[in-house]
């Protein structure tokens, strides 16, 4: 199935209704969407040396096996987590080890992935073969927080960068995981329809009245980058804002938060708090785990301000797009039109999803 945006804002429309529901396109998203791009991986900053941590790139759908590595020096490595002898998974669980020894016929992996050994294959012709080796996967850093991709489309430092220009005064290294603040939430609706409803605040005066009462609406404002964007949160006074230094691109602003978007489903949102880490997780065509994951820089201001209620926020975006998610199915309607003032971002998310998707 093809998809055609218009790149001029004021002409398009938007993805059809039939891209929420269609099953094949649900799984062309995988291949065509998801194994290049980026995905968050929890914890391997906390890995000693000579270990090995398992992980599924997202979970239920790409599912994907990987293992993260770091080796005697402190070398980290993202490698495939399933043996290139019969398809065993190599490691259920953390493991500190030197070697990577398969549980079902004993091949042996160093911590980078390349064949060491193999049983009872002495008298076998043409072996060992070049793939016998573990397939490396993309690994990079932000801080203490890991991503990996299976054939990234883009350099996610890039945008790094620019997510460090805007909030790297803050010095985040510092941030600190808070389990009892992170939590997951289930949906029934599909995964775009989530996102769509992120990359706009359109839809704040309308849906939350709470966080309109901080907010200044008029001014809200979006900036677009190649694969990411940034929505900047104004505030209405200059309580519970951001301490903005000299030189920085909006001292002088009252801003109260920067939601930073990563295609296609990773979201940074930046409060004087600290960071609320979101990712987005396709489960099926219309259920989606959404992860919260908290870290905080400065405790005595967690309950103020734009982050003040997340769960509120969360829980009123839920009902709007478990309504749209029964809407959207309707013979009746077919796409809708873009705000060009106000949905630019959503626009990029289409335009990126119906480049990907037509790609060979």
């Amino acid at each position: 199935m093809q998809f055609k945006i218009d790149p001029d804002i004021s002409k398009a429309e938007t993805l059809p209704g039939s891209f929420y529901s269609d099953r094949e396109v649900f799984e062309q998203l995988k291949d065509r969407v998801f194994s290049r791009s980026w995905h968050f991986l929890e914890g391997p900053g906390s890995m000693k040396n000579g270990s090995a941590k398992p992980f599924f790139l997202l979970s239920q759908y790409l599912d994907e096996p990987i293992l993260v590595t770091k080796d005697s020096r402190g070398n980290l490595n993202c490698i495939s987590n399933v043996c290139t002898h019969r398809g065993n998974l190599l490691l259920e669980s953390e493991k500190e080890c030197q070697k990577l020894v398969c549980g079902y016929h004993g091949r042996r992996f160093d911590l980078e992935g390349r064949f060491e050994h193999m049983p009872e294959f002495e008298v076998a012709q043409g072996f060992p073969r070049k793939n016998e080796n573990l397939e490396k996967h993309k690994l990079e850093m932000w801080g203490d927080l890991f991503f990996s991709s299976l054939e990234p489309a883009f350099d996610i430092q890039e945008v790094f960068k620019q997510v460090e220009n805007r909030i790297g005064f803050l010095n985040p290294d510092k941030f600190k995981f808070d389990k009892e603040r992170s939590v997951d939430y289930h949906l029934d609706a599909n995964w775009a329809l989530y996102c769509d409803n992120f990359l706009e605040g359109f839809h704040i005066p309308f849906v939350h009245k709470g966080l309109n009462q901080v907010l200044d609406y008029p001014n809200y404002s979006i900036e677009l980058g190649q694969f990411h964007n940034v929505q900047v949160g104004i505030s209405k006074d200059q309580k519970d804002c951001f301490s903005l230094p000299e030189g920085h691109i909006d001292h002088g602003k009252n801003v109260a938060a920067y939601y930073f978007w990563i295609f296609p489903n990773l979201m940074l949102n930046f409060y004087p708090w600290g960071l609320s880490l979101n990712v987005v997780e396709p489960v099926d065509i219309a259920k989606t785990r959404i992860r919260f994951l908290t870290f905080v820089g400065d405790q005595e201001r967690v309950r103020s301000g734009a982050g003040n209620d997340l769960n509120r926020v969360e829980l009123e975006d839920e009902e709007v797009v478990l309504s749209v998610q029964k809407g959207i199915r309707s013979r009746s309607y077919i796409s809708g039109r873009f705000s060009p003032t106000k949905e630019q971002g959503v626009h990029q998310f289409h335009l990126l999803i119906s480049k990907f998707l037509n790609m060979d």
